[in-house]
C-alpha cells in the first residue's frame, strides 16, 4: 500500500510537461457498420454503414498521450500534399498538439490505416479488416532538411524528445543524428521507441521495444528472467543507453538501467483486453513524461505500467488521463 501512496504522490507532477514527439504520423480511419447477414458473394460479413471516425496514429499517439497527462506536446513529422494530410492536421490540432514540426511533403500520400469494424451483438466492436496506404522510402532532400530545422528549432523549448519509429521514412539517420546532438547540446531527455530497430540510438537516455523486436536484436530467444537480464545487459553495454525497456504484452515489461537492477514488473491488468492497439506509445509517452518530472526510472516503469492496462480497455489508440491513473492504482495489485 506504501508503494501506491507513493505513485498516487507523483501524479500531480505528471502536469505541464513539454515533450517533443518525432516520428512516423499516421491518418487512422475507423469505419462502423452493423453486421446484418453474410454476404452471397464470399464467406463475410455485410455491415450497414453507421459512421467513420478520424484518429491520429502512428508518432502521433504518444503525443496525445503526452497531452492527455495534461502536458504539451510538440510534433514533428510529415504529411501528404493530400486531403488525408489536411484531416490529420486538422485532427492533431483538435487534440491540443502543436504542428508547427510537421513538413508537408507532395512526393508522398499521407499514411492512412483504414480499420473496418463491425457493431452488433457482440460486447465489444469487431475489427475485420485494415487496409494500410503508406509509402516507406526514407525521406531526404528538403523535406528532410526541414524536419531537422523544426526539430533544432524545438528542442530548447522542451523539456525531453522522444522519438517514435514506425518505420515509414521520417526517423532517418540524419534526423536521430540532430535530435541526439541538440538534445545533447540542452540537456534534454533522450528517449525512443525503436520499433526493434536499435542501432541508430547509440547513447539515448532509454530505449523501449517488445519482445519480439527485442529477441530479432539479440538473435536469440527470452524465456526465463535470466535471459531477459542478460540480454538487455549485452543491448545497455553495445549501445551506451541509460535505460532499457521491454514491453512483454500479458507478461507485463523488463527494465535495466545504468546502475540500476533488472526489474520484471507484471502487468497491471490482464482480464480486460480488448484492443493493444497503442499500447506501447502509451507506455513511452508516460515513461518519459514521469523522468521528466524527476520520477526514478522503476516508478516511472510502473506508472507506465497502469497505464497500459487502461488503453487495452478500450477502442483504437486511447489515451489515459491522470484521473484514471490515480483510479487503475487505487484498483489493480502490482
Amino acid at each position: 500500500m506504501e508503494d501506491k501512496r507513493k505513485l498516487l504522490s507523483y501524479l500531480p507532477d505528471l502536469r505541464g510537461r513539454k515533450v517533443l514527439v518525432i516520428g512516423d504520423i499516421f491518418l487512422d480511419e475507423y469505419i462502423f457498420g452493423k453486421a446484418t447477414r453474410l454476404s452471397r458473394e464470399a464467406p463475410i460479413p455485410v455491415l450497414e454503414f453507421e459512421g467513420r471516425r478520424f484518429i491520429p496514429g502512428g508518432a502521433a499517439n504518444p503525443a496525445a498521450n503526452v497531452v492527455a497527462l495534461e502536458g504539451y506536446a510538440y510534433q514533428v513529422g510529415v504529411v501528404g500534399e493530400d486531403e488525408e494530410g489536411a484531416i490529420l492536421l486538422k485532427e492533431l490540432e483538435k487534440a491540443g498538439i502543436n504542428t508547427s514540426g510537421v513538413v508537408t511533403d507532395p512526393s508522398r500520400p499521407t499514411t492512412v490505416k483504414t480499420r473496418i469494424v463491425a457493431r452488433g451483438s457482440l460486447r465489444f466492436p469487431q475489427q475485420i479488416a485494415r487496409i494500410d496506404r503508406l509509402n516507406r522510402r526514407p525521406v531526404n532532400g528538403e523535406v528532410e532538411d526541414s524536419l531537422i530545422t523544426r526539430i533544432e528549432e524545438i528542442i530548447p523549448q522542451v523539456e525531453a524528445v522522444l522519438i517514435s519509429d514506425y518505420r515509414t521514412g521520417v526517423v532517418t539517420e540524419r534526423v536521430v543524428d540532430a535530435a541526439r546532438k541538440s538534445a545533447r547540446k540542452h540537456g534534454k531527455l533522450l528517449t525512443v521507441d525503436s520499433q526493434g530497430n536499435l542501432e541508430p540510438y547509440v547513447g539515448f537516455d532509454l530505449v523501449k521495444c517488445n519482445r519480439a523486436e527485442a529477441e530479432s536484436a539479440l538473435h536469440c530467444s527470452l524465456e526465463s528472467e535470466g535471459d531477459f537480464e542478460e540480454g538487455m545487459k549485452r543491448i545497455l553495454r553495445r549501445l551506451n543507453l541509460g535505460a532499457f525497456l521491454i514491453t512483454r504484452g500479458p507478461e507485463g515489461m523488463s527494465l535495466l538501467g545504468k546502475g540500476e537492477p533488472y526489474s520484471h514488473i507484471p502487468a497491471a491488468n490482464v482480464t480486460e483486453v480488448f484492443d493493444v492497439t497503442g499500447a506501447g506509445d502509451t507506455v513511452i509517452a508516460v515513461v518519459t513524461v514521469a523522468l521528466t518530472a524527476g520520477i526514478r526510472l522503476l516508478d516511472a516503469a510502473r506508472l507506465a505500467n497502469y497505464a497500459a492496462g487502461l488503453v487495452v480497455r478500450k477502442l483504437g489508440n486511447a489515451t489515459p488521463s491522470i484521473r484514471e491513473l490515480a483510479w487503475a492504482i487505487e484498483q489493480w495489485g502490482q
